[in-house]
C-alpha cells in the first residue's frame, strides 16, 4: 500500500479517487456521506460492529469449506482472530461513549452482492467467488473508513477509522492474493473487472443513508 493511500492529511478529490482506484472500485462514495453518518453515529457504530462480526463468521466458514486448501487454512485463520478483535474494539468504543449495541441488522449490501455469486459447478469455482466477494466487501469498507477517517470532526474518530483503514486494506489484498494462488491470473482478472463493474452498478442505484457502513 503506498504512503498516498494511507496519508489522511490530503482532503482533495482527486486523492479521494486515486485512492478508490487503488482499491480497483469503479465508483467513490460521495465524501456528503461522512456528514451525513455523523448525524446518526451510534448507528455507524452498531453496524461497524456488526460488519466485523459477520466478517469473522464469513472467514471461519471459508476455513470450514475449503479445509482441503492449506493457504486458505494459514492465512484466513490469523484474520478470524483480527476481525473478532475488531468486534471487541467497535464495542469498546459504544460502551466507552455510554452506546449499546442493540440487535443486529441485515446488511442490504452484502444481501445484493450475494445476487452475483455463481451457483453450481466445481467446487474450486465457490471458493473463487467466495474469496472475490471478500476481497470486494473489504475493499469498500476500506474506502468508507478512509472516508471517516479524512473527514469526520471528532478527532478521536478519525484516529479510530484510520487504524481500520488500515486494516481492510490488507484483508483486502490477503484475499485477491488467495484468489491469485490458486487460479490462473487471466480468470481471476475476468471475475474480478466482473464483481467490480457489478458492484459499481449497486451503488450508483444505492441510496446515501448514514446509518450503514456500506
Amino acid at each position: 500500500m503506498s504512503d498516498n493511500f494511507k496519508a489522511s492529511k490530503d482532503f482533495t478529490k482527486e486523492q479521494n479517487l486515486e485512492a478508490v482506484r487503488m482499491l480497483g472500485l469503479k465508483l467513490a462514495t460521495d465524501p456528503r456521506w461522512v456528514n451525513i453518518a455523523e448525524k446518526s453515529i451510534h448507528e455507524i457504530l452498531v453496524d461497524h460492529a456488526f460488519c466485523e462480526q459477520k466478517a469473522a463468521t464469513q472467514c471461519i466458514s471459508l476455513i470450514v469449506r475449503f479445509a482441503d486448501y492449506p493457504k486458505i487454512v494459514e492465512k484466513v485463520a490469523p484474520v478470524v482472530s483480527e476481525e473478532w478483535g475488531h468486534f471487541r474494539k467497535v464495542l469498546k468504543e459504544l460502551k466507552k461513549r455510554g452506546l449499546e449495541l442493540g440487535k443486529s441488522r441485515k446488511d442490504e449490501y452484502v444481501l445484493e452482492l450475494l445476487k452475483f455469486v455463481i451457483k453450481g459447478g466445481p467446487k474450486e469455482d465457490h471458493l473463487l467467488e467466495q474469496l472475490l466477494l471478500c476481497g470486494l466487501i473489504e475493499a469498500r469498507s476500506c474506502e468508507r473508513f478512509r472516508l471517516l477517517s479524512l473527514y469526520c470532526t471528532d478527532e478521536q474518530l478519525k484516529e479510530f477509522y484510520y487504524e481500520f483503514m488500515v486494516s481492510e486494506a490488507g484483508h483486502y489484498t490477503l484475499f485477491l492474493d488467495l484468489a491469485r494462488t490458486y487460479f490462473p491470473p487471466d480468470k481471476v482478472k475476468k471475475r474480478w473487472q466482473e464483481w467490480l463493474d457489478y458492484e459499481a452498478s449497486v451503488m450508483e442505484n444505492w441510496t446515501l443513508r448514514g446509518d450503514r457502513v456500506h
